[in-house]
Protein backbone atom coordinates (compact mmCIF):
# COMPACT_ATOMS: atom_id res chain seq x y z
CA UNK A 1 0.00 0.00 0.00
CA UNK A 2 1.40 3.39 -1.01
CA UNK A 3 2.02 6.17 1.47
CA UNK A 4 -0.53 8.41 -0.25
CA UNK A 5 -3.20 5.72 0.05
CA UNK A 6 -2.38 5.17 3.75
CA UNK A 7 -2.58 8.92 4.40
CA UNK A 8 -5.98 9.02 2.70
CA UNK A 9 -7.25 6.13 4.83
CA UNK A 10 -5.89 7.76 7.99
CA UNK A 11 -7.78 10.97 7.20
CA UNK A 12 -10.98 8.92 6.82
CA UNK A 13 -10.16 7.12 10.07
CA UNK A 14 -9.88 10.45 11.91
CA UNK A 15 -13.33 11.43 10.59
CA UNK A 16 -14.79 8.07 11.68
CA UNK A 17 -13.31 8.49 15.13
CA UNK A 18 -14.87 11.99 15.37
CA UNK A 19 -18.26 10.52 14.45
CA UNK A 20 -17.89 7.85 17.16
CA UNK A 21 -17.04 10.45 19.79
CA UNK A 22 -19.98 12.60 18.65
CA UNK A 23 -22.39 9.70 19.15
CA UNK A 24 -20.94 8.82 22.56
CA UNK A 25 -21.27 12.43 23.69
CA UNK A 26 -25.07 12.01 23.47
CA UNK A 27 -25.06 9.69 26.48
CA UNK A 28 -21.64 10.00 28.14
CA UNK A 29 -20.55 13.34 29.62
CA UNK A 30 -16.81 13.99 29.96
CA UNK A 31 -14.33 11.11 30.38
CA UNK A 32 -12.51 12.15 27.18
CA UNK A 33 -9.26 10.36 28.00
CA UNK A 34 -11.07 7.20 29.09
CA UNK A 35 -13.03 7.00 25.84
CA UNK A 36 -9.87 7.64 23.80
CA UNK A 37 -7.98 4.87 25.59
CA UNK A 38 -10.82 2.36 25.17
CA UNK A 39 -11.01 3.15 21.46
CA UNK A 40 -7.22 2.82 21.13
CA UNK A 41 -7.40 -0.63 22.71
CA UNK A 42 -10.19 -1.71 20.36
CA UNK A 43 -8.23 -0.64 17.27
CA UNK A 44 -5.13 -2.53 18.46
CA UNK A 45 -6.93 -5.76 19.52
CA UNK A 46 -6.21 -4.97 23.17
CA UNK A 47 -8.17 -5.39 26.40
CA UNK A 48 -9.02 -2.75 29.02
CA UNK A 49 -9.39 -2.76 32.79
CA UNK A 50 -11.49 0.19 34.00
CA UNK A 51 -10.90 1.13 37.63
CA UNK A 52 -13.09 3.67 39.42
CA UNK A 53 -15.50 4.12 42.29
CA UNK A 54 -19.20 3.23 41.77
CA UNK A 55 -21.42 5.61 39.85
CA UNK A 56 -18.91 6.95 37.29
CA UNK A 57 -20.65 5.42 34.25
CA UNK A 58 -18.06 2.70 33.59
CA UNK A 59 -20.68 0.20 32.46
CA UNK A 60 -22.58 2.89 30.53
CA UNK A 61 -19.44 3.81 28.58
CA UNK A 62 -18.76 0.23 27.55
CA UNK A 63 -22.37 -0.52 26.59
CA UNK A 64 -22.56 2.76 24.62
CA UNK A 65 -19.38 1.93 22.71
CA UNK A 66 -20.88 -1.48 21.93
CA UNK A 67 -23.99 0.28 20.56
CA UNK A 68 -22.05 2.37 18.04
CA UNK A 69 -20.26 -0.77 16.83
CA UNK A 70 -22.35 -3.22 14.80
CA UNK A 71 -21.00 -6.30 16.61
CA UNK A 72 -22.12 -8.71 19.35
CA UNK A 73 -21.96 -7.56 22.96
CA UNK A 74 -22.33 -9.60 26.16
CA UNK A 75 -22.20 -8.42 29.77
CA UNK A 76 -21.13 -10.83 32.52
CA UNK A 77 -21.85 -9.80 36.10
CA UNK A 78 -19.06 -11.37 38.16
CA UNK A 79 -20.22 -12.74 41.53
CA UNK A 80 -18.56 -14.91 44.20
CA UNK A 81 -20.51 -17.99 43.06
CA UNK A 82 -19.71 -17.63 39.34
CA UNK A 83 -18.04 -20.73 37.86
CA UNK A 84 -15.60 -20.90 34.91
CA UNK A 85 -18.15 -22.81 32.81
CA UNK A 86 -20.58 -19.92 33.27
CA UNK A 87 -18.16 -17.87 31.17
CA UNK A 88 -16.61 -20.27 28.69
CA UNK A 89 -19.49 -22.74 28.26
CA UNK A 90 -20.12 -26.37 29.13
CA UNK A 91 -20.55 -29.80 27.54
CA UNK A 92 -24.03 -31.31 27.80
CA UNK A 93 -25.46 -34.72 26.90
CA UNK A 94 -28.02 -34.15 24.17
CA UNK A 95 -30.21 -36.27 21.93
CA UNK A 96 -29.90 -35.73 18.18
CA UNK A 97 -32.58 -36.11 15.47
CA UNK A 98 -31.85 -39.82 15.09
CA UNK A 99 -32.53 -40.39 18.77
CA UNK A 100 -28.87 -41.02 19.53
CA UNK A 101 -27.33 -39.39 22.55
CA UNK A 102 -24.14 -37.41 22.10
CA UNK A 103 -22.15 -34.73 23.86
CA UNK A 104 -22.63 -31.18 22.62
CA UNK A 105 -20.70 -28.08 23.61
CA UNK A 106 -22.86 -25.09 24.59
CA UNK A 107 -20.88 -21.90 24.14
CA UNK A 108 -20.80 -19.37 26.97
CA UNK A 109 -21.02 -15.57 26.82
CA UNK A 110 -17.27 -15.30 26.16
CA UNK A 111 -18.10 -16.10 22.52
CA UNK A 112 -18.92 -12.52 21.66
CA UNK A 113 -17.12 -9.59 20.03
CA UNK A 114 -17.16 -7.34 23.09
CA UNK A 115 -17.33 -8.91 26.56
CA UNK A 116 -17.94 -6.67 29.55
CA UNK A 117 -16.58 -8.38 32.67
CA UNK A 118 -18.42 -6.27 35.25
CA UNK A 119 -16.81 -6.11 38.72
CA UNK A 120 -14.22 -8.72 37.79
CA UNK A 121 -12.63 -8.65 41.27
CA UNK A 122 -15.81 -9.98 42.92
CA UNK A 123 -15.26 -13.52 41.65
CA UNK A 124 -12.64 -16.08 42.86
CA UNK A 125 -9.29 -16.55 41.03
CA UNK A 126 -10.45 -19.84 39.50
CA UNK A 127 -13.17 -18.03 37.57
CA UNK A 128 -10.95 -15.04 36.80
CA UNK A 129 -8.43 -17.45 35.25
CA UNK A 130 -11.10 -18.67 32.81
CA UNK A 131 -10.52 -15.44 30.91
CA UNK A 132 -6.75 -15.91 30.55
CA UNK A 133 -6.69 -18.23 27.54
CA UNK A 134 -9.49 -16.29 25.86
CA UNK A 135 -7.71 -12.95 26.28
CA UNK A 136 -4.27 -14.14 25.22
CA UNK A 137 -4.89 -16.88 22.65
CA UNK A 138 -8.41 -15.82 21.61
CA UNK A 139 -9.65 -19.37 21.91
CA UNK A 140 -11.32 -21.64 24.48
CA UNK A 141 -10.37 -25.26 25.19
CA UNK A 142 -13.12 -27.63 26.35
CA UNK A 143 -12.33 -31.32 26.67
CA UNK A 144 -10.45 -32.44 23.56
CA UNK A 145 -11.64 -29.52 21.44
CA UNK A 146 -10.42 -25.95 21.03
CA UNK A 147 -12.87 -23.32 19.81
CA UNK A 148 -11.83 -20.06 18.17
CA UNK A 149 -13.40 -16.87 19.46
CA UNK A 150 -15.03 -14.43 17.03
CA UNK A 151 -12.96 -11.68 15.47
CA UNK A 152 -12.86 -8.89 16.55
CA UNK A 153 -12.76 -9.83 20.23
CA UNK A 154 -12.22 -7.55 23.25
CA UNK A 155 -12.56 -7.93 26.99
CA UNK A 156 -13.35 -4.76 28.91
CA UNK A 157 -13.42 -5.33 32.66
CA UNK A 158 -14.50 -3.01 35.46
CA UNK A 159 -13.20 -2.97 39.01
CA UNK A 160 -14.15 -1.07 42.14
CA UNK A 161 -10.96 -0.02 44.02
CA UNK A 162 -12.60 0.81 47.36
CA UNK A 163 -14.38 -2.47 48.10
CA UNK A 164 -12.36 -4.87 50.23
CA UNK A 165 -14.75 -7.46 51.69
CA UNK A 166 -15.93 -10.13 49.29
CA UNK A 167 -13.38 -9.23 46.61
CA UNK A 168 -10.45 -11.08 45.10
CA UNK A 169 -7.68 -8.81 43.75
CA UNK A 170 -6.55 -9.69 40.25
CA UNK A 171 -3.20 -11.56 40.14
CA UNK A 172 -0.35 -9.74 38.40
CA UNK A 173 -0.32 -12.36 35.62
CA UNK A 174 -3.91 -11.56 34.72
CA UNK A 175 -3.47 -7.81 35.05
CA UNK A 176 -0.65 -8.09 32.51
CA UNK A 177 -3.13 -9.45 29.95
CA UNK A 178 -4.85 -6.05 29.91
CA UNK A 179 -3.28 -3.57 27.52
CA UNK A 180 -4.62 -0.57 29.44
CA UNK A 181 -5.34 0.02 33.10
CA UNK A 182 -7.76 2.91 32.69
CA UNK A 183 -8.40 5.18 35.67
CA UNK A 184 -11.97 6.53 35.68
CA UNK A 185 -12.07 9.68 37.82
CA UNK A 186 -14.82 12.00 39.05
CA UNK A 187 -16.29 14.45 36.51
CA UNK A 188 -15.56 18.17 36.71
CA UNK A 189 -18.09 20.56 38.27
CA UNK A 190 -19.54 21.63 34.90
CA UNK A 191 -19.73 18.04 33.68
CA UNK A 192 -21.51 16.93 36.84
CA UNK A 193 -24.05 19.76 36.47
CA UNK A 194 -24.72 18.63 32.91
CA UNK A 195 -25.20 15.02 34.05
CA UNK A 196 -27.68 16.09 36.71
CA UNK A 197 -29.49 18.33 34.21
CA UNK A 198 -29.89 15.38 31.80
CA UNK A 199 -31.25 13.29 34.68
CA UNK A 200 -33.70 16.02 35.75
CA UNK A 201 -35.04 16.38 32.19
CA UNK A 202 -35.18 12.59 31.78
CA UNK A 203 -33.35 12.87 28.46
CA UNK A 204 -33.07 9.65 26.46
CA UNK A 205 -30.71 10.06 23.51
CA UNK A 206 -30.43 7.35 20.88
CA UNK A 207 -27.06 6.65 19.30
CA UNK A 208 -26.37 5.30 15.83
CA UNK A 209 -24.08 2.49 14.73
CA UNK A 210 -20.91 3.72 13.04
CA UNK A 211 -18.68 0.71 12.38
CA UNK A 212 -19.29 -2.90 11.39
CA UNK A 213 -17.11 -5.80 12.50
CA UNK A 214 -15.44 -5.95 9.07
CA UNK A 215 -14.68 -2.21 9.22
CA UNK A 216 -13.08 -2.64 12.64
CA UNK A 217 -10.82 -5.41 11.28
CA UNK A 218 -9.77 -3.18 8.38
CA UNK A 219 -9.00 -0.30 10.75
CA UNK A 220 -6.93 -2.65 12.92
CA UNK A 221 -4.85 -3.49 9.83
CA UNK A 222 -4.51 0.21 9.09
CA UNK A 223 -3.27 0.93 12.62
CA UNK A 224 -0.70 -1.87 12.34
CA UNK A 225 0.62 -0.28 9.12
CA UNK A 226 1.47 3.03 10.84
CA UNK A 227 5.29 3.24 10.83
CA UNK A 228 7.35 3.65 14.00
CA UNK A 229 10.78 5.21 13.70
CA UNK A 230 13.94 4.01 15.44
CA UNK A 231 13.87 7.30 17.34
CA UNK A 232 10.57 6.32 19.02
CA UNK A 233 11.61 2.68 19.56
CA UNK A 234 14.76 3.92 21.33
CA UNK A 235 12.67 6.09 23.64
CA UNK A 236 10.29 3.22 24.46
CA UNK A 237 13.21 0.89 25.20
CA UNK A 238 14.90 3.34 27.55
CA UNK A 239 11.61 4.21 29.30
CA UNK A 240 10.67 0.59 30.00
CA UNK A 241 14.18 -0.45 31.08
CA UNK A 242 14.44 2.55 33.40
CA UNK A 243 11.44 1.21 35.36
CA UNK A 244 13.37 -1.93 36.41
CA UNK A 245 15.27 -1.45 39.68
CA UNK A 246 18.05 -3.92 38.74
CA UNK A 247 18.74 -2.32 35.37
CA UNK A 248 21.89 -0.13 35.22
CA UNK A 249 19.90 2.66 33.56
CA UNK A 250 17.34 2.81 36.38
CA UNK A 251 17.35 6.14 38.27
CA UNK A 252 17.93 6.16 42.01
CA UNK A 253 14.26 6.66 42.96
CA UNK A 254 13.31 3.53 40.99
CA UNK A 255 15.96 1.44 42.78
CA UNK A 256 14.69 2.81 46.06
CA UNK A 257 10.91 2.48 45.64
CA UNK A 258 10.18 -0.20 43.01
CA UNK A 259 10.08 -3.97 43.58
CA UNK A 260 9.86 -4.88 39.92
CA UNK A 261 9.35 -2.89 36.77
CA UNK A 262 7.57 -3.25 33.45
CA UNK A 263 8.28 -6.23 31.21
CA UNK A 264 8.77 -6.48 27.47
CA UNK A 265 5.00 -6.59 26.90
CA UNK A 266 4.79 -3.02 28.22
CA UNK A 267 7.07 -1.82 25.43
CA UNK A 268 5.04 -3.69 22.83
CA UNK A 269 1.81 -2.15 24.11
CA UNK A 270 3.37 1.33 24.22
CA UNK A 271 4.21 1.07 20.52
CA UNK A 272 0.77 -0.31 19.64
CA UNK A 273 -0.95 2.42 21.66
CA UNK A 274 1.25 5.05 20.01
CA UNK A 275 0.18 3.76 16.60
CA UNK A 276 -3.50 3.95 17.62
CA UNK A 277 -3.23 7.51 18.98
CA UNK A 278 -1.44 8.65 15.82
CA UNK A 279 -3.94 6.94 13.51
CA UNK A 280 -6.95 8.34 15.38
CA UNK A 281 -5.47 11.82 14.84
CA UNK A 282 -4.96 11.07 11.15
CA UNK A 283 -1.16 11.18 11.44
CA UNK A 284 1.17 8.96 9.42
CA UNK A 285 3.79 8.26 12.09
CA UNK A 286 4.13 7.82 15.85
CA UNK A 287 5.50 10.73 17.88
CA UNK A 288 7.17 10.76 21.29
CA UNK A 289 4.11 12.54 22.70
CA UNK A 290 1.97 9.54 21.70
CA UNK A 291 4.20 7.31 23.83
CA UNK A 292 4.05 9.77 26.74
CA UNK A 293 0.25 9.75 26.53
CA UNK A 294 0.19 5.94 26.52
CA UNK A 295 2.68 5.48 29.37
CA UNK A 296 0.32 5.87 32.40
CA UNK A 297 -2.43 3.44 31.30
CA UNK A 298 0.06 0.92 29.91
CA UNK A 299 2.58 0.95 32.78
CA UNK A 300 0.62 1.76 35.96
CA UNK A 301 -0.33 -1.89 36.56
CA UNK A 302 3.08 -3.22 35.50
CA UNK A 303 5.19 -1.40 38.09
CA UNK A 304 5.07 -2.70 41.67
CA UNK A 305 6.07 -0.23 44.36
CA UNK A 306 7.56 -1.37 47.68
CA UNK A 307 7.01 -0.40 51.32
CA UNK A 308 9.38 2.57 51.02
CA UNK A 309 7.21 4.08 48.29
CA UNK A 310 4.07 3.49 50.33
CA UNK A 311 5.67 5.15 53.34
CA UNK A 312 6.42 8.23 51.22
CA UNK A 313 2.93 8.19 49.66
CA UNK A 314 4.21 7.37 46.19
CA UNK A 315 2.20 5.29 43.73
CA UNK A 316 3.14 3.66 40.44
CA UNK A 317 1.63 6.68 38.67
CA UNK A 318 4.06 8.97 40.53
CA UNK A 319 6.94 6.73 39.46
CA UNK A 320 5.82 6.91 35.81
CA UNK A 321 5.51 10.70 35.98
CA UNK A 322 9.06 10.96 37.33
CA UNK A 323 10.36 8.56 34.69
CA UNK A 324 8.84 10.68 31.92
CA UNK A 325 10.74 13.66 33.33
CA UNK A 326 14.04 11.82 33.73
CA UNK A 327 14.04 9.76 30.51
CA UNK A 328 14.58 12.40 27.87
CA UNK A 329 14.11 12.08 24.16
CA UNK A 330 17.04 10.41 22.36
CA UNK A 331 19.19 12.62 20.17
CA UNK A 332 18.31 12.21 16.50
CA UNK A 333 21.17 10.98 14.31
CA UNK A 334 22.99 13.78 12.56
CA UNK A 335 22.52 13.97 8.84
CA UNK A 336 25.47 12.50 6.99
CA UNK A 337 27.13 11.19 10.16
CA UNK A 338 29.08 7.98 9.65
CA UNK A 339 28.27 5.00 11.84
CA UNK A 340 31.03 3.75 14.07
CA UNK A 341 32.15 0.22 13.43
Amino acid sequence: MSNDRISEYLAQFAQTRAQMVEQLRRVVVGQTEVIEQIMAAIFTRGHCLLIGVPGLAKTLMVSSIAQILDINFKRIQFTPDLMPSDITGTTVLDENEQGKREFRYVKGPIFSNIVLADEINRTPPKTQAALLQAMQEREVSAGHETYKLPDPFFVIATQNPIEQEGTYPLPEAQQDRFMFNVKVDYPSSDEEKRILSMTAKDEVNEIQKILSGKAILNLQKLVRSVPVGDFVIDFVTRLVRASRPKDPSAPEFVKKMVDYGAGVRAGQYLIQAGKAFAAMDGRFSVAIDDIRKAAPPVMRHRIATNFQAQAEGKTSEDIIAELLKVVGEPEPPKYGAKKRL
